[in-house]
């Protein structure tokens, strides 16, 4: 039997399995050896995302809304506008929430999530050797795309949020500050699912990716990424470069896919909380929601 895939959830206080979306595709093409000659040739590339993307962009493709809300047990109650409303599944899947149902920690000094999903803690990256697999170092100067980054934020605390299709796929801000111009870094599409990873842990330095370095009056500078991946053909920046944002504020966001937000902060900037902590060490996932408390700045 494959290995399932499991989170603890933050909302049930359960260590429960994933439904993965797509999963046979997925197991298929990371895991035998016809699938990895495909992933190769085919998948990886820009080129079919771009295709899958235009397919889920075409009006036929709003007939697959219902069934999947059905499925996955969304609430159409905290869509911001009607599931008549969407022309097609990608206007679906890139949704708004009414303000209601994401909000965002009041403390002053807490730092959020910056998205729904999966969230892997490493609390050291130096001491990251077992990144996936038993004696992977995770690496950071490749990621970044820079030595000097590298350096600077090599014992700092990594936060990798990793969004599902059934998740709410806009990305936001997890403290105040003033971000940077976001910069592209080039790279293929893999999954970014467990299943992929397990295989390729390499993935996430490999895809294509943005850089932004956001400058906070509390946490110093804080870099943050989103990472493209299989069918996620287009990130997309609703934000302004250069210009003050607030904790919670809306960055962009992703076009169907599932996909990866990592945020990287400098050494002792956050006191992380204890579930975070906890199940980093066992190399396990934390499920919560954009805006919800992961730290608070000790200053």
């Amino acid at each position: 039997m494959p290995e399932s895939i499991t989170f603890f959830n933050r909302h049930t206080h359960q260590i429960e399995t994933e439904a993965v979306y797509g999963e046979s595709f997925l197991r298929w093409v990371y895991e035998r050896p016809a699938g990895k000659a495909a992933l190769h040739t085919l998948v990886k590339r820009d080129g079919f995302s771009r295709w899958y993307g235009w397919r889920m962009d075409q009006p036929a493709s709003a007939a697959k809304i219902a069934p999947f809300i059905e499925t996955y047990g969304l609430d159409p109650a905290s869509f911001a506008d009607p599931v008549s409303s969407y022309s097609s599944f990608n206007d679906f899947f890139y949704r708004k929430l009414k303000p209601s149902a994401r909000r965002i920690d009041a403390n002053p000094q807490s730092v959020v999530f910056p998205a729904d999903g999966r969230h892997l803690f490493i609390e050291n990256i130096a001491a990251c050797t077992d990144f996936f697999v038993k004696g992977t170092r995770f690496d950071l100067a490749a990621l970044l795309g820079s030595q000097d980054l590298a350096r600077r934020f090599a014992s700092g605390s990594m936060l990798i949020s990793r969004l599902c299709p059934v998740d709410y796929h806009r990305f936001h801000f997890p403290c105040a500050g003033t971000p940077g111009t976001p910069k592209l870094l080039n790279g293929h599409l893999y999954s970014v699912s467990p299943i992929a990873l397990k295989q390729f842990p390499s993935i996430l330095w490999q895809n294509k990716r943005y850089l932004t370095e956001i400058t906070s009056p509390d946490l110093g500078h804080v870099l943050y990424l989103e990472i493209g991946a299989t069918c996620v053909g287009t990130v997309v920046h609703t934000s302004s470069p250069n210009q003050p944002v607030a904790k919670g504020d809306e960055k962009g966001y992703f076009r169907f896919g599932g996909s990866c937000v990592i945020t990287v902060y400098e050494p002792g900037k956050v006191t992380w909380d204890a579930d975070l902590i906890e199940h980093g060490k066992a190399g396990r996932e934390v499920y919560a929601w954009m805006g919800e408390k992961c730290g608070v700045s000790p200053l």
